[in-house]
């Protein structure tokens, strides 16, 4: 798991303080760590974190599934 993946797992960690430990596969959504009220805090954070703006009009649920998810779709955008 590379290390904008782990600022976004503490960061769900820091809204949900009685888990232990996020899988990089698990649904957040279904496992409702990721809620409405924290969702558009953590677009926030994601546009903070890659250094642009993030599309909503383009954004889907899916994108949101998992830690692996996000990553694939907001941070590794720079990587190559």
């Amino acid at each position: 798991m590379n290390n904008n993946i782990r600022r976004v797992k503490e960061w769900i960690l820091d809204r949900r303080p009685g888990l232990g430990d996020i899988d990089p596969d698990i649904d957040l959504i279904e496992n409702r760590l990721i809620d409405s009220l924290v969702f558009v805090e953590l677009i926030l954070f994601l546009e903070e974190m890659s250094g642009s703006r993030i599309d909503m009009s383009a954004l889907t649920p899916d994108y949101f599934k998992s830690l692996r998810a996000i990553d694939e779709h907001f941070l590794r955008l720079g990587d190559s």
